[in-house]
């Protein structure tokens, strides 16, 4: 490591510079001697640089989108060429090209702030062998080496002997304790910040390597920061944990603004869209406006989550412009009233009929009656349709006063025995 860190010494009176500046400002407030005047110097430090990789964590974010959407393109020159290697990457480099991106893009940040992290872990080797480094000169080195964070030095390591431990006035279990506690929250906030990319802001649409890797790497990033970091001085795990709780929170703001097409964030982000929009009528932001604008031009290659999106807004009586913008779409809206309002008519009108219609609940020995007298009625009907000549000769005699009703039930029927309905075919 102290090999590795020596190649960048260039950049080691820069880091020292910056970490005075601050310890200027902190060692005011709290102290020159104390741990949080140095320790907060290291966090300023961190943030100012990660402040500074905020272009190149957009252009990571844009490259792994594009590698995400690049992976079945990407599977099938693998298999379309999986006996010729050569005729593999050939292909494979033209679908970078003409895609525009770049698989190290991805890669940008870490890459960057390597250095910086080397130089700084180059200064603190310097402070724990008493060595004036950069800009520390003696009197900033006797500060350094006097400052404990929760007890332990800035430049004590996990694996440091009790000698060289007590050199720098503490004991090797408080510098265990803290460094462990520190390398458990560095490695816990580097899984959690990849388990939220995997699981929230990837999209499930498709199933590719890429994802088998990412998830991969969700295990064996913590365990490379538990190894690495007992060797890592207390200082420089101060700057990890720093840098990697930055991190977590700039993934988290990420995915909750600007989630992953087709991923689970997209799908709660355009659910807080949809009821944002559909309340206040319009668009306010402008990064809204910019997924909006983008779900527009998509077309037919929406997703599930998209079309759902601009469909509840069609309900609404809204509709998403090209340009990001939401408008009132009136002829929709009156049709709706108008459709709601004879729905609305017509079921009042059914439910009135409903009621005037809706029969009384009869009894039993109702019901039974009720059957016997339609079967009555169902054979006066037949009878009633015969012609007139077709009718017995009793039936066409004329019939004593008193006799109507009972002559007409008694037409047609044999005399004697039980009385049934005239066969159909006999009319």
């Amino acid at each position: 490591m102290d090999t590795i860190a020596s190649l960048f010494s260039f950049i080691t009176t820069p880091v020292s510079w910056v970490i005075v500046q601050f310890h200027a400002v902190y060692g005011a407030i709290f102290g020159p001697d104390t741990g949080w005047a140095w320790g907060l110097s290291i966090v300023s430090l961190v943030i100012l640089i990660r402040i500074c990789l905020i272009p190149l964590f957009v252009k990571q974010i844009k490259a792994t989108r594009a590698m995400q959407t690049l992976q079945p393109e990407m599977k099938k020159i693998q298999e379309r060429y999986k006996n010729d290697k050569q005729r593999q990457s050939e292909e494979m480099m033209k679908l970078y090209k003409e895609s525009g991106t770049n698989p190290l893009s991805s890669c940008l940040p870490i890459l960057a702030q390597s250095p910086f992290f080397f130089a700084l872990y180059h200064v603190l080797n310097g402070i724990a062998s008493g060595t004036t480094i950069g800009v520390i000169n003696e009197s900033l080195l006797a500060s350094a080496r006097k400052a404990h964070i929760f007890g332990a030095p800035l430049a004590a390591k996990f694996k440091d002997s009790a000698d060289t431990v007590h050199a720098l006035g503490a004991t090797v279990t408080d510098v265990r304790v803290v460094t462990a506690l520190m390398i458990v929250l560095m490695s816990a906030s580097q899984f959690y910040t990849q388990r939220q990319l995997m699981t929230k802001n990837v999209d499930t649409t498709v199933k590719t390597p890429f994802m088998q890797q990412q998830k991969m790497l969700m295990y064996v990033f913590p365990v490379m920061f538990a190894v690495f970091g007992i060797n890592f001085p207390v200082g420089v795990l101060v700057y990890w944990l720093t840098t990697n709780v930055w991190t977590m929170g700039q993934q988290m703001y990420v995915i909750h603004n600007n989630p992953t097409p087709g991923s689970k964030a997209q799908a709660a982000y355009l659910e807080r869209l949809t009821k944002h929009v559909t309340h206040h009528g319009k668009v306010r932001r402008r990064s809204e406006k910019t997924i909006v604008k983008a779900i527009v031009a998509k077309g037919r290659d929406r997703n599930e989550f998209e079309r759902k999106f601009i469909n509840a807004l069609n309900k609404a009586g809204l509709a998403a412009q090209a340009d990001g913008t939401v408008e009132k779409s009136t002829a929709q809206a009156a049709a709706q009233t108008e459709d709601g309002a004879a729905t609305t008519t017509g079921a009042a009108g059914t439910a009135t009929a409903a009621r005037r219609q809706q029969p009384k609940r009869q009894s039993k020995s109702q019901r039974q009656s009720g059957g016997a007298k339609q079967a009555g009625d169902s054979l006066s009907l037949e009878k009633s349709d015969e012609p007139e000549d077709a009718k017995p000769a009793a039936a066409q005699q004329p019939q004593k006063p008193g006799s109507g009703t009972r002559s007409k039930a008694q037409s047609g029927q044999r005399k004697g025995g039980p009385q049934r309905p005239k066969s159909p075919s006999k009319k």
